[in-house]
């Protein structure tokens, strides 16, 4: 069994990375060489050239990043790092909940170093070079810091029940730690809203005036009780534009990006927050929460069942079973299933998009804005016009900005 385990693991670790590398190598050379038709008012020659460089260096960047961390894999398992680590935390603390957080903290400082790195190089050297990066080496490591403590004290406040269930109800652990997940999950919305967002940047309602105006007759016409209408200082961080609905009730928010204010028109913004209202109207946020629990708790009931094979422990170089292993033990073992959720989960997401499109054109009944709108944010981000529709169909959350443009279209 324990080499079943094994190549198991290892199969979906390969399977994976090539199926990535493959798939990333095809969707860099899906570039179209002249821009696409209709989008010459927005990209020149040399915005076009800039936005296919810009494919080729975060692509070449992620095919170095996802080899380094298949390679750093592959040597823990097979050095036995694993053991080495569980031996060491199991001699500094008796109490097995004490034991699952100091060696989930040694994983994710290791791992939190092996790749700042990487983090660094693409902000600072890839964002930098296109335009995008507004973040300093200041700002940087605050983030960093806050990172910190916020993993500490979410990460503290969730895995301790669970390492707590897990040793002491054994079979019916699973749906007990289950449930408190779920408590948490949507806990953690209004948290975002009210603490964990504001602690990164800031935000400030939007100011009377035409598209507050605006806005907030849209909202009325739909019936959609808007808690909050927010400026975000993205443009602190990064010259990427964006737009984001977030919590439920009344800590519902709609947070617009100021460099999207800086580069669209009130008739454009409106479009994307009916886009956004779409996804609330459609329940898009409640099903999406929904499927999140559901997965979670075939996850640990699955979960249930390895986290006293022996044999699985084995595998990673560790002679007892604990929770804690357990838990990133059957994680990897669980990849295969991990990776249908994932191209089903953004297939779902896609379908949702083009849902929200066609929610906001229904409700506007304004085509250009909302046209107009996708090719800009398009355009500034640099996005890639022509992805190869296996890259799509493995990781994109959104449809190609063309395809939804084309369903806008023939909406009409």
């Amino acid at each position: 069994m324990e080499n079943i385990f094994y190549y198991i693991i290892i199969g979906a670790l390969l399977f994976e990375y090539f199926l990535s590398t493959f798939s990333s190598i095809l969707n860099m050379n899906s570039m179209s060489k002249e821009v696409p038709d209709g989008f010459q008012d927005f990209y020149d020659e040399d915005k076009y050239s800039k936005s296919q460089m810009y494919l080729k260096d975060k692509t070449r960047f992620g095919l170095l990043s996802s080899t380094f961390s298949l390679i750093l894999i592959l040597i823990v398992i097979h050095t036995g790092i694993f053991g080495t680590l569980d031996t060491f935390v199991r001699e500094k603390a008796s109490n097995p909940i004490i034991s699952g957080l100091i060696f989930f903290g040694i994983l994710f400082i290791i791992n939190d170093i092996l790749n700042l790195p990487f983090s660094l190089y693409s902000t600072f050297v890839i964002e930098e070079k296109y335009g995008f990066n507004k973040t300093t080496i200041q700002t940087f490591i605050i983030d960093k810091m806050k990172g910190y403590g916020l993993t500490i004290v979410l990460g503290s406040l969730i895995m301790v029940p669970v390492l707590y269930f897990f040793n002491t109800y054994g079979s019916n652990a699973w749906w007990i730690a289950w449930g408190l997940i779920t408590a948490f999950i949507i806990a953690v919305q209004p948290l975002f809203v009210h603490v964990i967002a504001p602690m990164f940047n800031t935000f400030t309602p939007l100011k009377e005036g035409e598209l507050r105006t605006e806005i907030e007759s849209f909202a009325k016409k739909v019936n959609f009780p808007i808690g909050r209408i927010d400026v975000m200082d993205g443009s602190r961080r990064s010259a990427h534009s964006n737009a984001y609905f977030s919590g439920f009730g009344k800590s519902r928010r709609i947070a617009l990006f100021d460099t999207l204010l800086e580069k669209h028109s009130t008739e454009e913004i409106v479009s994307v927050v009916a886009h956004e209202v779409g996804h609330y109207k459609k329940k898009h946020i409640v099903t999406g929460t929904a499927l999140g629990i559901l997965e979670t708790g075939f996850m640990l009931f699955i979960f249930n069942f390895f986290i006293t094979d022996i044999e699985l422990f084995n595998v990673f170089g560790v002679t007892q079973t604990s929770a804690y292993c357990g838990l990133i033990f059957f994680g990897m073992l669980y990849s295969p299933v991990s990776i249908l959720t994932s191209i089903l989960t953004t297939a779902m997401s896609r379908k949702n998009e083009f849902e929200a499109d066609a929610y906001a054109l229904e409700t506007t009944k304004k085509e250009k804005p909302l046209i107009s709108m996708l090719k800009g944010l398009a355009a500034s981000n640099l996005s890639h016009l022509t992805p190869h529709p296996l890259m799509v169909f493995l990781s994109y959350s959104h449809p190609p900005v063309s395809d939804r443009i084309k369903a806008v279209e023939s909406s009409l």
